[in-house]
């Protein structure tokens, strides 16, 4: 407890442009080693880089979905180290004049609201990938990734346990998806965090950090965290002296180790790329992109705190856009509007039978009218909820609307009081010591005779009307 743990996060969220930042190369996963690799990409003598239109746009779209500050006049550094993967010797990224400064991300933290605010967002292309498998006893290199549009985003190291950092990364990840300026995919690489920690005793200055590389989980970002904790409290703790290193996760192993030693910024030796311009991003371009932009999540989870749903149930439905959508066309479908009882059933069934599929909300199987429709039957009492959860995987299999699922499988409810009356008095006749236990104080026998008339009716008596029948009979 005498502890202080200190978090950073660098994340690369590749942009969903066509083609490379500098180059009219393809951007697009899984082609063969070096099929798309231009002489751009490569620095060739007498090339010259081209910047993409698209990428400035998307970086000042995340500029404004943060609340930071877009730069009028922006510029780019060529960053200096040798690697095996980079051809050119250096990478074209940003450093004095990046394209968003400031900003933040709202996160909730278990059921507590935080803020994480950004240092920067700067735009840089990225580096090939090494291969260490491919041939026997040697390395290869794939540059079909050099020059591919990266948006750095840059937190303050204002996080305090590996909980705040996985909020963050989701809440970003969501984000970035959200607003349509990166795919999200981390199993391709297209969002990668770098994790720099720290740990100090409360009231000491900041401690020598450690930066993870390439995390392409929230499970390892999480887990990587913990272990470097762990790793610098027991090594300072034992006399020892944490050095600023680099070091990779081993998700097999469950720990960290060195990579190499870090470097600082003056260590790139960055400087003005010769063959670049400044870009200047006149007011009225931002504004372009202002009026482009969809409604963000965190206005949208305001309007659904407004219905009455809890904190929680809002920020599972702003998870991603599709699903938010999905809720409000189902809304506006509705004929008995519950939004809240439809949040439960967005979140619960809807999102459990999609996730068995593997499937999100944009390629549900059930359109949102049809979904409003389903959710209609069980407020006007036509269908028991169990009952809707059967009609719902029927709609899911591609079986039909709901009312006509209803007539196939005979699921209609049954509410009509004189039906219901006659199977409560023969359940009362046929379980007397169920009456005499009820009437002796056991409430659990009360339960008993509601399934005994469920069963009678098949499962189809309303559960409110079965229970407000039998308490009648049973007082009189």
């Amino acid at each position: 407890m005498n502890w202080e743990v200190v978090i950073g996060l660098e994340t690369h969220a590749q942009l969903t442009t066509a083609s490379k930042i500098f180059s009219g190369a393809s951007t697009r996963f899984g082609a063969s080693p070096n099929t798309q690799v231009s002489a751009i990409d490569l620095a060739m003598p007498g090339t010259l880089p081209v910047l993409n239109k698209g990428a400035v746009e998307r970086a000042i779209r995340f500029g404004l979905a943060v609340g930071g500050t877009i730069a009028p006049l922006s510029a780019f550094e060529r960053k200096n180290y040798f690697y095996p993967d980079l051809p050119k010797g250096y990478q074209i990224s940003q450093y004095v004049q990046p394209v968003v400064t400031g900003g933040g991300l709202a996160i909730v933290v278990g059921d507590k609201d935080g803020f994480v605010p950004l240092t920067r967002a700067h735009l840089e292309e990225d580096a090939g990938k090494l291969l260490h498998d491919a041939v026997a006893g040697r390395s290869g290199v794939d540059l079909n990734r050099a020059g591919t549009p990266l948006l750095e985003i840059v937190t303050e190291p204002a996080m305090r346990s590996a909980a705040e950092a996985v909020a963050y990364a989701k809440a970003l990840h969501s984000l970035v998806r959200w607003i349509g300026i990166c795919d999200g995919n981390m199993q391709e690489g297209s969002f990668r965090c770098d994790a720099n920690v720290s740990v100090r005793r409360r009231g000491d200055p900041l401690g020598t950090r450690c930066e993870i590389k390439n995390l392409n989980s929230f499970r390892f970002l999480e887990k990587a965290i913990e272990f470097e904790v762990r790793r610098q409290v027991e090594l300072i703790g034992d006399g020892g002296r944490v050095v600023q290193e680099t070091r990779l996760f081993d998700p097999d192993r469950g720990e960290t180790r060195p990579m190499r030693s870090k470097e600082d910024a003056q260590d790139y030796r960055y400087f003005p790329d010769p063959d670049l311009l400044p870009v200047a991003i006149a007011p009225q371009w931002i504004e372009e992109v202002r009026r482009s932009m969809p409604a963000l999540p965190e206005a949208l989870r305001r309007d659904f705190l407004g219905y009455g749903m809890s904190p929680y149930d809002a920020a599972l439905l702003t998870e991603s856009r599709e699903k938010a959508e999905f809720f409000r066309a189902s809304l506006a479908a509705t004929k008995i509007s519950q939004p809240v009882s439809l949040a439960h059933w967005v979140n619960g069934e809807m999102s459990a039978l999609l996730n068995e599929r593997n499937l999100d909300f944009a390629a549900s199987p059930v359109a949102p009218r049809d979904f409003a429709r389903l959710h209609d039957r069980v407020q006007d009492s036509t269908l028991s909820s169990k009952a809707a959860k059967e009609v719902l995987h029927a709609m899911t299999a591609g079986e039909g609307d709901p009312d006509a699922i209803i007539e196939r499988k005979g699921l209609r409810q049954i509410s009509d009081s004189g039906a219901l009356e006659e199977a409560v008095r023969e359940a009362l006749a046929a379980n007397p010591k169920l009456v005499e236990d009820y009437r002796a104080g056991k409430e659990k026998a009360f339960n008993a005779l509601v399934g005994q008339v469920m069963k009678a009716t098949k499962g189809k008596g309303n559960p409110q009307e079965v229970s407000r029948i039998l308490r009648e009979r049973l007082a009189s």
